[in-house]
């Protein structure tokens, strides 16, 4: 059973880490994709290269050589880049709502709402907010004396898992992790919600039958990565921990560490010509180069 996790596990960190530094590089190299959509795209993809390796390679090493256990500060390390990308890739995905009702609903305002140098700052702003809320959060949870089992039902160091552990009131300390997940899951759940209403409106005005379905096309791929990883992170974050167990926050946790990070590239390549279109291109020059 274990080598049979192990090979799922690395094929899918392999195809995870293929198909977002296949896109990162795509988006780079085709000049076409020099754009605020592209550019909000390949941080995701650049986000989800390093929300996967924080994770996973510790997983891969549990299931090989049977290494489970972690030193306190390997844990607390763990814990602080998994929430620092977390937060980050959360307000990301608000971002790149915004950026689509731009483009939709006021196209000609969209090279001065959206410039690069504006991209720039909101991207180094949202980095800078993760940060710091991860930096918040494990100095919180790691003050806590931990007197009983050293045991984490869990494939890696969590809060919730590691809060399980704790002997002493967390009472507080919940609520200020629930604040946390107003912040940083249900408000920009919320933005993505009112954008994409006001996309939906602005799109069903639309007279061209070809500018409604590219409009739709784009947006349904945000939609689709938005439920995929906000939908587990609200399971294990804002749901009181008694309505959930801890295997069960095993398998919920599989959809944000290591199912959702591999599908990003492919439901944005799939789903949109201009992607597919880079990617025939830069194959055909490759072909080209090694044919001269």
């Amino acid at each position: 059973m274990h080598l049979f996790l192990f090979s799922m596990v690395v094929v899918v960190y392999t195809l995870a880490m293929a198909g977002n530094t296949a896109m990162v590089f795509l988006i780079w190299a085709d000049a076409w994709l020099h754009t605020p959509m592209y550019f909000l795209l390949s941080q995701l993809s650049f986000l989800d290269i390093f929300f996967t390796s924080v994770t996973i390679p510790k997983m891969i090493a549990g299931f090989l050589f049977g290494w489970t256990s972690i030193s306190f500060v390997g844990c607390g390390a763990q814990m602080f880049f998994f929430m620092f990308f977390g937060a980050t890739e959360c307000l990301l995905l608000a971002l790149m709502a915004y950026d689509r009702y731009v483009a939709i609903c006021n196209p000609l305002r969209y090279p001065s709402l959206m410039s690069h140098q504006t991209c720039l700052l909101m991207v180094a702003a949202f980095w800078l907010g993760g940060c710091l809320n991860a930096s918040i959060q494990t100095a919180l949870t790691l003050k806590f004396p931990y007197c009983g089992s050293r045991k984490i039902a869990h494939f890696f160091c969590e809060v919730p898992s590691l809060l399980r552990l704790v002997c002493a009131d967390t009472a507080s300390y919940k609520y200020v992790l629930f604040v946390t997940g107003v912040v940083v899951l249900l408000l920009p759940i919320a933005f993505i919600t009112m954008s994409y209403a006001l996309i939906l409106a602005a799109v069903l005005g639309m007279h061209s039958v070809e500018g409604r379905r590219k409009a739709l096309a784009t947006c349904s791929s945000h939609l689709t990565v938005v439920n995929l990883f906000y939908g587990p992170l609200i399971y294990i974050y804002m749901l009181p921990a008694s309505y959930h167990s801890p295997g069960q926050d095993d398998v919920v946790s599989i959809f944000y560490t290591v199912l959702t990070p591999m599908l990003n590239p492919v439901i944005y390549s799939l789903r949109n010509k201009e992607v597919t279109g880079a990617m025939k291109n830069v194959i055909g020059k490759c072909g080209m180069g090694k044919i001269a």
